[in-house]
């Protein structure tokens, strides 16, 4: 399921504030011990993040630590913690530390701090070694012993049952994608563009795998404090302690956190992510996934440090310990910043004895030589051309690997190379394709799964291969049942490529390159109640209907077609009333009416599977294309039974490759994950929180006139003036480039090229959403 199970809405109960630690001196935790542990010396304190720790070492030479837990820390995460430490006690002995019980035999009891809050409290073993912080110049060896060290414990714990073991913790990669929602806090632009880069490599390596990378139950904080290392010249890791972090979570997880401490003024960061992987391979076998995803999840895990530590401050300003590892997770957070992940992923592979992955080839002088062989008419999108190697869910990726999360495309509708949709394709091309002249039974399912979904009187489908030749097809239809030839179209609509739909097509020639509309065209104005003033006016819809029937009374049309929401026109969502009046209008002339839903077709406006049933209306042609085949090329219309028959007048339709085997089972696997995703219902939620977060962000900003949209297919439009309502091309230009730039596909369209096109693959998720409204507000800001 490429749909990320782990959402910023999820978990909005996460802040990167920290609870206050236990009220405890060294005096209070030497009595403590004297009186429940029988335990006496000399003591002295740890450093420790959110609970207190106290050493404690005897007369005879014997050492322990006194560990008292902040708040947060409930019995049942305590108890947690005593199962692990059992379990490796029997199965790892001397690993980590052994409970010593208190006087009355209790592993763990609650003491009383200064402030007469109780807490619980238990003494451990204190391991011998030196602390990993205490030693310089570390090489391969002894990452690859932490790797070693880490697979013994997870093969130790891995397993354990515990109900304490799914809880909900900040510092849980998996959850991780609350930070997002705090990135915004960080004052410095360079460094919280630095933060939404490593965020948006975690969503688009590691967030979309989630459910395919393996569990366990993990310990989740072996850092340069909480690991011991060996007095060797090339140290060995040795011991591991401070089980507070533990959860079950995702098994490479355990390295990605080991990663983002060992990384720290590395020289050769990949040798150590390499190195560390090898260690735990050699005793944990690592999956393909797990590979894929360490070096996003290590970038990530910077983030959560960076961020709870400066909130922690914000509670805790006495407390050095909280910020220890900032200014070096900075530093970290850079280098790997500079770092391809396509390298990063080719030298895990490579130290752990994986064959290469596949890498994209970087093409040299590509655009040049485009430029000799493809016509200059095509466009190239961006003033820095992009190179897309390959894409996934929501993401595409250039040959080094870097993503990028695509907000504009709307034909990958369940998501770049969904493997469903995939393996549809690749089984039904090894088997047979051929034309519609044989009967093939996936033709005739699609076909009736298709008209399942639309309303009644549309119920016959044709086949084609794209949009434009549907919108042709739906001319021909209507001028045969009609007898008619004219055509009345919607001011800066755009309904296709070919010749006659160029000329139905104001939004191409009305504008540059464009000879005008011909004398069969005629044009309604476009339903903007922005442009016209009318945001509020009940009447608008009525009034702007009224111009079709107006038209009507001068003329004979064989069709009024309309795209329910115009596209290219701005995003336009028209009035209520609108279209069904528009259609009764020019259904009382005797027109057809057809609505073009090769955009916005297949739910992508959430409320229903199409944007003319949103609108009230049912057309008697409905055209589909763009998102039917995610990707595929493909095209539909569908009409009446009426119309039907009219058209089948002798003349033999034909597409030879429209409805061919192989384009019907993609079409049934489009419309499988559509439903089993629940895709609509994740265009609708995700829509809103879009919707929400632009009109939000047009409180703070004056060049946001107008935000609008339906589901996944929204349009904010940029100002000059908000009185004079003047287009703001140039501004919303940069931004779209800046976007660009910081890894946000972005597009913008309209008359005047100033309304931001977002109508993004519909398993865009709320994580998405929430790095698309950082990463755009950041750039405004600029």
């Amino acid at each position: 399921m490429i749909v990320a199970e782990h959402t910023v809405t999820d978990i909005t109960d996460l802040d990167p504030r920290a609870p206050e630690p236990p009220a405890i001196d060294t005096e209070l935790a030497t009595r403590l011990l004297d009186d429940h542990w029988d335990l006496r010396g000399a003591v002295r304190a740890l450093p420790s993040y959110l609970d207190r720790n106290f050493r404690l070492d005897e007369p005879d030479g014997a050492q322990w630590v006194f560990k008292v837990a902040n708040d947060d820390e409930g019995a049942e995460i305590l108890d947690l913690q005593h199962a692990a430490l059992e379990r490796l006690a029997e199965r790892e002995p001397g690993l980590a530390p052994r409970l010593r019980p208190s006087r009355d035999g209790a592993g763990i009891r609650d003491v009383e701090g200064h402030d007469g809050r109780t807490h619980a409290a238990r003494a451990v073993s204190f391991l011998p070694g030196r602390l990993w912080s205490q030693c310089a110049d570390l090489g391969t060896s002894t990452w690859r012993s932490l790797g070693n060290l880490l697979a013994r414990v997870d093969r130790a714990i891995g397993d354990l049952d515990h109900p304490a073991r799914t809880r909900t913790l900040r510092w849980d990669l998996a959850s991780a994608a609350w930070t997002i929602g705090h990135a915004a806090r960080i004052a410095d632009p360079t460094r919280r563009a630095l933060v939404e880069r490593a965020q948006l490599r975690f969503l688009a390596d590691v967030q979309r795998r989630l459910s395919d990378l393996p569990r366990a139950v993990i310990h989740q904080d072996a850092n340069d404090h909480n690991v011991l290392m060996s007095a060797d010249t090339e140290p060995t890791a040795i011991g591991i302690f401070d089980f507070g972090d533990m959860v079950e979570s995702a098994r490479v997880f355990e390295l990605a956190v080991a990663a983002a401490y060992a990384i720290m003024d590395a020289p050769a960061p990949l040798d150590v992510l390499g190195a560390l992987a090898q260690g735990y391979d050699e005793l944990q076998p690592l999956e393909d996934e797990e590979l894929a995803a360490l070096f996003a999840a290590t970038g990530m895990r910077l983030v959560l440090s960076v961020l709870i530590s400066a909130g922690d401050a914000e509670t805790q300003p006495d407390n050095d310990y909280v910020r220890i590892s900032e200014a070096p997770a900075w530093r970290a957070l850079e280098a790997l910043d500079r770092i391809a992940p396509a390298d990063a992923h080719h030298a895990v592979r490579s130290w752990c004895g994986r064959a290469p992955s596949p890498r994209s080839p970087v093409t040299p002088d590509l655009e040049a030589r485009r430029g000799r062989v493809l016509g200059p008419s095509l466009s190239l999108s961006y003033r820095t051309p992009l190179h897309i190697a390959r894409g996934r869910g929501t993401y595409l990726f250039d040959p080094a690997g870097r993503p990028f999360l695509d907000c504009v495309n709307n034909v990958c509708h369940v998501g770049h190379c969904h493997p469903d949709v995939v393996a549809a394709a690749q089984r039904q091309i090894a088997t047979l394709n051929t034309n519609t002249r044989y009967l093939h039974p996936s033709l005739v399912e699609y076909a009736e799964r298709l008209t399942s979904l639309l309303p009644a009187p549309l119920e016959v489908c044709y086949f084609v291969n794209s949009g434009s030749e549907a919108n042709e097809l739906a001319l021909r239809l209507a001028r045969t049942f009609t007898g008619r030839h004219d055509m009345l179209a919607v001011q800066w609509a755009y309904h296709g490529h070919s010749g006659a739909l160029i000329d139905l097509s104001s939004y191409k020639h009305a504008r540059s390159g464009g000879r005008g509309a011909p004398d069969w065209v005629h044009v309604v104005p476009c339903p903007d109640v922005y442009r016209a003033r009318r945001e509020d006016d009940p009447h608008a819809g009525r009034d702007f209907a009224s111009s079709v029937r107006d038209a009507c009374e001068k003329h004979e049309f064989a069709a009024f077609i309309a795209e329910p929401l115009i596209g290219c026109g701005g995003q336009i969502v028209p009035p209520g009333g609108w279209l069904p009046e528009a259609f009764a209008h020019a259904r009382a002339t005797g027109a057809v009416c057809i609505a073009d839903e090769v955009q916005v077709g297949f739910g992508r406006v959430g409320s229903h599977w199409w944007a003319f049933e949103a609108l009230g209306a049912i057309p008697d042609i409905v055209t589909l294309g763009k998102p039917i085949g995610n990707g595929h090329p493909m095209a539909a219309v569908v009409t009446t039974r009426e119309i039907a028959d009219a058209f089948a007048n002798g003349m033999e339709f034909f597409c030879t490759f429209g409805g061919n085997p192989v384009s019907a089972e993609v079409g049934l696997a489009v419309l499988d994950v559509l439903e089993r995703e629940h895709l609509r219902e994740n265009a609708q939620v995700v829509g809103d929180l879009l919707l929400d977060g632009f009109r939000k962000l047009a409180t703070r900003h004056e060049c946001i006139g107008d935000v609008r949209g339906l589901g996944l297919y929204i349009g904010v439009e940029f100002v000059r003036d908000r009185d004079t309502r003047d287009p703001e091309t140039q501004r919303l230009a940069d931004v779209v480039e800046r976007c660009r730039d910081a890894g946000v596909l972005l597009s913008r369209d309209g008359p005047h090229d100033n309304v931001l096109k977002i109508k993004p693959p519909l398993c865009f998720s709320a994580d998405d959403a929430a790095l698309l409204l950082s990463v755009f507000e950041r750039c405004l800001e600029r």
